[in-house]
């Protein structure tokens, strides 16, 4: 039997070679919970199951966060090399993505348990979300300005990770606002609209170079197999920010001014999830015929696959929350499905995640592989 971490020769290699990429992880897994809280016709059973699985995705992302925060303190000549490497960058937005899922777990799931104290607690989490995203928002694109090397060539849908965080804030805060006092759920839910207007509309933007890209020099190789999936996940989360906004803004504007704007804005984000439903349906279409490509290739595991999950699992969501606003029927059937194809891909990437934890394989850091290929040119 194989010893684990054989590939890690000197100690302390796992917190030297940590990559913000393990934080995909924690978005597909916390998001599985979610969806599996979701489950229309789901009991008792799907409630423990889901609050397990959210349960088991804080320890992840609590894990994860001390590795990171020891490779900062630790390794800080690693600092640089991540920021300026032009893939691994962009998973730093991975990190408030993945709050998000324990935020509105923690709505779902830490209320019912522990009351208020949880309710002030996902309160302030929400709001160090929303710094982390809009500073990842802030700091990746600009250096890409300035100072990463891309080219049209080289560009693939992981651009979308930092501009995408906003919005996944956003959405979180038509979960949070509910159960805040009006005054709060107004402020949040405000900063929600504004997060969903930044990360939405640069969204669209890489959305449309990526198609671009791909009619130009087609698909990327099979290491980037994941990232035809990537445009999903703005569109989706787009459209269950609207959801969610949207559905809690009469409440926390009832006897404002604002009291018919409210009621508009429930009622147009309904139409608007719709639109933007179609659009990611297509993208999500068009990624299994690339992936079904992909497979024909030598398609080797890295953490990029946890690009399967996230994306699904938020258009999953949407299409849960479209059926219950709707009532068409349409939706329940599409929702399930999507729902045991998600299941089935956690399951696949999880298993291949603990066999290269095991061996150590994935405890390789290609940023600090790059400047040591630098250095020696």
């Amino acid at each position: 039997m194989p010893r684990p971490f054989t590939r890690l020769a000197e100690p302390l290699a796992f917190v030297r070679q940590f990559t913000p990429s393990w934080f995909a992880v924690t978005m597909g897994t916390g998001a599985l919970a979610l969806v599996i809280a979701a489950l229309p016709w789901g009991g008792a059973l799907e409630r423990r199951l889901a609050e397990g699985f959210w349960l088991f995705n804080a320890v992840l992302f609590a894990g994860f966060a001390l590795l990171f925060i020891a490779r900062i303190l630790l390794f800080r000549d690693t600092l640089r090399p991540m920021l300026l490497h032009p893939v691994q960058s962009m998973f730093l937005g991975a990190i408030p993505m993945g709050l998000a899922t324990l935020i509105n777990g923690l709505v779902l799931f830490g209320v019912p348990h522990w009351g208020e104290s949880a309710l002030v607690l996902a309160h302030g989490l929400w709001w160090l979300d929303v710094a982390l995203a809009l500073g990842v928002a802030l700091l990746v694109p600009y250096l890409m300005f300035t100072r990463q090397d891309h080219a049209l060539e080289k560009l693939t849908a992981v651009w979308l990770l930092p501009i995408v965080a906003p919005e996944v804030a956003a959405a979180a805060a038509g979960v949070l606002a509910p159960h805040l006092e009006p005054e709060a759920a107004r402020q949040v839910l405000v900063t929600g609209y504004l997060l969903w207007g930044v990360s939405l509309s640069l969204a669209f933007s890489l959305i449309t170079l990526v198609l671009l890209r791909l009619a130009l020099h087609k698909l990327p190789g099979s290491e980037f197999a994941a990232t035809s999936w990537l445009p999903v996940g703005p569109l989706a989360t787009g459209c269950l920010g609207l959801l969610s906004l949207g559905k809690a803004m009469p409440a926390a504007f009832a006897g404002t001014a604002l009291t018919g704007v409210a009621d508009l804005a429930r009622d147009v984000g309904l139409i608007g999830s719709l639109l933007l439903w179609g659009a990611a349906l297509w993208w999500l279409v068009m990624a299994l015929f690339c992936t079904r490509r992909h497979l024909r290739q030598d398609m080797r595991f890295n953490l990029g696959w946890w690009g399967f999950t996230f994306p699904l699992a938020v258009f999953t969501l949407a299409t849960f929350e479209l059926q219950r606003r709707t009532g068409i029927a349409f939706f329940g059937p599409v929702a399930a499905a999507l729902a045991l194809g998600l299941a089935l891909i956690w399951l696949q990437v999880m298993a291949r995640t603990l066999a290269g934890l095991w061996h150590g394989e994935l405890f390789q850091a290609p940023c600090l592989a790059a400047a040591a290929g630098l250095s020696r040119t």
